[in-house]
């Protein structure tokens, strides 16, 4: 392997870290500004900052599959640049077309165990708790 295609492997691993630091980040956000409203609804007896919670679930959850699309896209240019031989675009960060079959749609980012396994409970137990409350 060559030092050129070295280097492009490495620009691409440093944006897949990026994309996957910011995941964590967006899913330590929202948990923490969850609680946050949850404490809130609960010192000031105030119901209707528990709905007010799905709002931010709503947003991170897009905004951190969005992250998840693109580091998944990212992935499918690493594997491509690692199993060319050929260096025909040189340091190109083009990432593929989203195609079904490799994962790299919005909507399979959305409804992945990632996202969906803490987003769906964190809404599911916010509805709980609404309910219980009222």
């Amino acid at each position: 392997m060559n030092d050129i295609k070295v280097k492009h492997l490495e620009m691409i691993q440093g944006i897949i870290t990026r994309m996957g630091q910011n995941s964590f980040a967006l899913k330590g956000w929202s948990v923490a500004l969850i609680s946050a409203l949850f404490a809130l609804a609960t010192v000031d007896a105030n119901k209707a900052l528990f709905l007010l919670a799905f709002l931010p679930m709503v947003v991170f959850w897009f905004l951190d599959s969005y992250y998840l699309q693109i580091e998944r896209r990212y992935r499918v240019l690493y594997c491509k640049v690692a199993n060319d031989n050929e260096a025909d675009e040189c340091y190109s960060l083009r990432v593929p077309v989203p195609d079904r079959g490799d994962g790299t749609l919005f909507f399979q980012s959305l409804f992945s165990w990632t996202e969906a396994g803490l987003y769906l409970p964190l809404m599911l137990l916010t509805a709980i708790i609404f309910m219980i409350s009222s």
